[in-house]
This record gives structure tokens, C-alpha cells and sequence, in this order.
């Protein structure tokens, strides 16, 4: 593998350089090389149409190549709330994958269903997938008698319409034949999800009418009982989020229902993000006027997302929000969403999470805290504190004045 290091002389980038020096010597089978433009003017052009700076980078190996451009290594992304822009490091990711692609023809084929008004995929997960080396398809059930061969993995997300009994029956085939399927869908305005739905009930999964609602202030966001912040259970998914502390939020949930006593495949299902035991679903659904329960509201806890594994080799991840994935929730889960569902995808079709190298924030993430905690934060800074200080200042004058009259 070659890394072409294209740069003017004096202009290097010393943390760029410090990677590949790093890259070099662990590698025999890297050699970084160094282009100078102003002595090699076209050479990035066969590489590349794009206008190419300083300290970009092109990795290849035989007859394959990819071209990382200085903004791909310096990630620059819009806060649409502070109006300022937050930069993040993503080298080694950048790098890591190229020299992925280049060695390896064969990359990872996801086919997304389309054909029942799903939501378009966020640019940030999009973005992921990419850097991931994971190529993306689409295709529609509605055309086709079977799931492509080729597909290493079905995706369904956000669809706003149900799917046929047909397309269920064909979902439910290639899970049974070790298709890998991961879902993100959650509840719809108008009609209902039941057939696609459906596909879980063999497992003992149930979905519930309505929007779950948590009625615990430690485990929603935003003073938000729809924003979830879900209980993470450990799987090779969400470990390593875990392990860093950090926490997903999921807006707009199905509750699901898990009962060992009806999962009739002997399939291995697991509660991958639970809520607490006091949360509830609103079965007025996007019509609810009041976050407080009513009568005919169904009691929770509830799962938000499962993963279920067929003894044959077929795996289901699902999570039960549609939303979640949007660049919003994802910034203020500091990443934690996108990385639940990349990580889902690396699980299922066995690529090394070690590849999901996910760049180093060089300004700051967001801190998720639950409302309640806010709501503490709030107390303590805005009143016990000040009335503290308050008291201490008084406590010294009043010492001050006593030593006063007792010297007079």
C-alpha cells in the first residue's frame, strides 16, 4: 500500500505527519510518499476531479485507489444553534479506510428498501456508512421475487406506510436463510406498521399501540418524556458505548413487549435498550394532548430496541424509532445513535468494530444528562449555591463585627 502525501514544501501538516511516520512503522507493506504539487502539478489528477489542497492524502494499492481530500481529514460541521462551526480529527479513520478499500474488493452490500415512504437516511450516518467502506443499494420488494443474493444486509428506515404480506413473507424467508435485517421504525401518523411488525412475532415480540412516554425524569432529554434515554444492556453493539458513557436518545418510540413464553423459533432475543419501569404508551399516538398517563394507556417498561439470532445463521436488529438517526438527536447523543446503528451493521456482518475508527472532536461534544439531573444542575447553580456564598458572606461579617466590639 502506498500513501501519497500531497503537500507544498513547508506546508506540512505536523499532525498529519506525525499518523503516517506512526502508519510507516508499524506497516513493511506501507510506504508513505511525499508529492509536492508545484514539482508534480497534474499528478492528483488521475486520481481525482476534485480541487485538491494541501496535505491531501491518496492511498492505493494495484489498480485501486481512493483520494482523501484535506476536508475529509479536518471535519468541519455546522452548529446550527451556537452559529459556529465544530471541527473534529478524523486521520486515522480516514486513512484506516482507505487502506480497507484498496486491499479488499469485496466490500460490505447494504440494499435499503424503498417503496413505503421512508425517510431519506441523515447525512451524518450516510457519511458513516461510507467511511466505513459499506456500499450502499437500493431496491423494492414490489419488483423483485426474492432478496438479492448479493445483499449482505437488508436495511428498512423510517418507512411511513406498511408493507405487503408479500414483502413480509419475503422479509421473513431471508432472515430464515441467514439474512441479516436491521429496522429502524417507529410509530406513523396516519394507519399502523402491522405486517412489518409482524415479522417479530414469532420471537416473541410485541409492539404496542402508541408513543412511549417516560414518566421517570432520569431517563428523558430536553424536559422531552418522548426523547427517551434509554437503559443499555451489554452486547458486542452497545459495549463499547458503554464503556465511553455515553448514551443514546430515542424520540418518538413503538414499545415492544418481550415474552421468552411466546418466542416460538428458539431464536436468542435480546432487550439491547429498555426503558424504566415507569414509562408508558400514549395510545393517542401523535393526537396526545397531555405527557401525563390516562386511562386505556398501556404500562410499560417496554424495549425500544432488540436484536434477535436465529439459530440458522439469521440476525434481526430493530429499533423502534424512526428518528433517531436525524442529525439533531445524533449531535446531542454526541454521536451515540449513529454509532448504535454502524455498530449494528459491523455486528451482523462481521466486520471488526476496530474498523469504525470515529473521529476525535477538537471542540467539544454535547453532555447528554437526563432532565432530572438538569433539573438538579438548575437548583444547585441558580439557588443553593448563590445562597450559600450568600450565607458564608454574612457568617464572616457578622465574625468581623464581634472581634470589632470585643477589642472596643
Amino acid at each position: 500500500v502506498t500513501i501519497y502525501w500531497i503537500v507544498q514544501s513547508g506546508q506540512e501538516d505536523a499532525v498529519i505527519q506525525n499518523l503516517l511516520d506512526r502508519y510507516e512503522s508499524l506497516s513493511d507493506h506501507i510506504t508513505v510518499v511525499k508529492r509536492n504539487p508545484d514539482v508534480y502539478p497534474t499528478f492528483a489528477q488521475q486520481y481525482t476531479d476534485e480541487q485538491v489542497t494541501n496535505n491531501s492524502l491518496v492511498v492505493e494499492c494495484g489498480d485501486r485507489s481512493r483520494y482523501i481530500g484535506y476536508d475529509d481529514i479536518y471535519l468541519q460541521e455546522a452548529d446550527l444553534y451556537s452559529y459556529t462551526y465544530n471541527t473534529s480529527f478524523d486521520g486515522e479513520g480516514a486513512i484506516t479506510s482507505a487502506i480497507d478499500y484498496v486491499v479488499n474488493a469485496d466490500q460490505p452490500q447494504i440494499y435499503l428498501l424503498e417503496g413505503h415512504g421512508e425517510t431519506e437516511l441523515p447525512a451524518t450516518f450516510s457519511e458513516q456508512l461510507e467511511r466505513e467502506n459499506m456500499e450502499l443499494n437500493t431496491f423494492s420488494l414490489l419488483t423483485v421475487d426474492t432478496v438479492p443474493e448479493e445483499a449482505d444486509c437488508v436495511m428498512i428506515y423510517g418507512p411511513t406506510s406498511d408493507i405487503s404480506q408479500e414483502e413480509r413473507d419475503m422479509l421473513a424467508e431471508y432472515v430464515d436463510g441467514g439474512g441479516k435485517l436491521l429496522v429502524m421504525a417507529g410509530p406513523v401518523e396516519d394507519g399502523s406498521l402491522e405486517n412489518l411488525y409482524s415479522l417479530l412475532d414469532e420471537y416473541g415480540i410485541s409492539a404496542s399501540e402508541g408513543i412511549v412516554v417516560e414518566g421517570d425524569r432520569a431517563h428523558y432529554a430536553f424536559q422531552a418524556p418522548f426523547a427517551l434515554m434509554p437503559d443499555m444492556a451489554s452486547s458486542e453493539i452497545s459495549d463499547s458505548l458503554i464503556e465511553e458513557n455515553y448514551f443514546p436518545i430515542l424520540p418518538i418510540s413503538t414499545g415492544l413487549t418481550v415474552s421468552a413464553e411466546d418466542n416460538r423459533s428458539g431464536a436468542t432475543v435480546t432487550q439491547l435498550l429498555t426503558t424504566s419501569d415507569s414509562a408508558f404508551s400514549k395510545v393517542a399516538g401523535y393526537d396526545l394532548e397531555t405527557y401525563e398517563k390516562e386511562e386505556g394507556d398501556l404500562d410499560g417498561p417496554f424495549a425500544v430496541a432488540v436484536s434477535v439470532e436465529e439459530t440458522g445463521g439469521g440476525e434481526i436488529v430493530w429499533f423502534s424509532s424512526s428518528a433517531f438517526l436525524e442529525d439533531m438527536y445524533n449531535a446531542y447523543s454526541s454521536g451515540a445513535n449513529v454509532n448504535l446503528a454502524v455498530n449494528s451493521l459491523s455486528s451482523m456482518m462481521g466486520e471488526s468494530e476496530a474498523m469504525a475508527i470515529r473521529s476525535k472532536s477538537l471542540n467539544y461534544n454535547y453532555l447528554t444528562i437526563s432532565d432530572s439531573t438538569s433539573s438538579f444542575l438548575k437548583v444547585m447553580m441558580i439557588g443553593v449555591f448563590p445562597l450559600l456564598y450568600l450565607g458564608i458572606g454574612i457568617g464572616v461579617v457578622l465574625k468581623r463585627r464581634r472581634m470589632q466590639n470585643e477589642t472596643v
